[in-house]
């Protein structure tokens, strides 16, 4: 256990590493620093203390961690995702937790963006090319002009909507409910029988859970055209893997997926040899983005706290 900020605290707050410290002590004004002690805890170890204002677990170990709070007096539990499906049954009854919204938007925006070129353009083709020596051009489909049906439009689906816009495509979103965004219709899913006809592109980014699991089922594959790029970038389960296995093995479907289900994807699975398949390994929020934007989450959370105010992102209790 390691200390990092001295002084007489009101607040006490554990993050998992000295790097966030160091950052969110950084980013603090000096009244806000003076009334806070930050400590790191990894959460391997008991709780430093019975009473914690904010613990901010370690990123993507929710199952592992969360039970060494069993017990312990929390205000708040920070999380580092956006996604928060399961974290009821871990978290111990009563405590409040706020998920990482305004953190990851940006990062798996671009990766959704580079999946879709990538398969769009035949990346994957000339990488293996290069490792062989090979000079094999190949012609291929465009992104420019391609219908592409964004499954989720919350902030990660925003943020994809804001990246493609520029790429001269035409942007077709659904999410739970019909509305007018900032001038974008938004179509409800029970309209999807009638759109994917035409979708050239399905980017996923919908939050998982039950209301979500394999709302891309067979009939949904069946009602895409040839060819059809299935982009997933949300969690695993909305997409039913043996269905998928079926459209993409017979040729029909291509994707490109960031989360699998099951995850991690076994060595023996057969969509990483399906022809037309491209994996990256949940990645979309692990880039250099992530530190400063969750930084500032947490000391927005700790100002918050100290002004009295309720904390941002509570999804459970609170």
């Amino acid at each position: 256990m390691e200390s990092v900020t001295p002084g007489i605290p009101s607040l006490f707050v554990t993050v998992p590493t000295v790097q966030l410290a160091d950052d969110v002590r950084a980013l603090l004004p000096p009244q806000a620093a003076d009334r806070v002690e930050i400590a790191v805890w990894s959460m391997d170890a008991p709780a430093p203390r019975e009473h914690l204002d904010m613990v901010v677990p370690p990123y993507m170990s929710m199952a592992r961690v969360l039970g060494r709070i069993e017990g312990v007096d929390v205000r708040l539990v920070q999380g580092q995702s956006i996604g928060y499906e399961g974290v009821e049954d871990l978290l111990p009854d009563g405590l409040a937790f706020a998920n990482a919204s305004s953190v990851h938007e940006t990062s798996t925006a671009e990766l959704a963006v580079a999946l879709t070129l990538a398969s769009q353009r035949r990346i994957p083709a000339f990488v293996r090319a290069q490792d062989e020596g090979r000079w094999a051009p190949e012609f291929a489909t465009s992104l420019a002009d391609r219908r592409v049906l964004l499954l989720g439009y919350g902030g990660v689906g925003k943020a994809i909507a804001a990246r493609l816009a520029p790429f001269e495509v035409e942007l077709v979103a659904v999410a739970r409910s019909a509305r007018n965004e900032d001038g974008m219709p938004v179509h409800a899913t029970d309209e999807l029988p009638a759109l994917l006809g035409d979708a050239d592109i399905v980017v996923v980014s919908l939050p998982g859970g039950d209301d979500t699991r394999h709302i891309v089922d067979n009939a949904f594959l069946e009602a895409l055209p040839d060819g059809a790029l299935i982009v997933n970038v949300g969690r695993g389960g909305l997409i039913d893997t043996e269905a998928l296995v079926d459209h993409v093995g017979r040729g029909r479907i291509r994707a490109a997926l960031d989360v699998t289900d099951p995850e991690p994807l076994p060595p023996d699975h057969p969509l990483w040899s399906l022809p037309g398949v491209l994996i990256s390994p949940h990645v979309g929020g692990a880039s250099t983005a992530m530190q400063p934007r969750i930084a500032r989450l947490v000391s927005r959370q700790i100002e918050r706290m100290l002004a009295g105010e309720p904390p941002l992102n509570v999804v459970i209790g609170g």
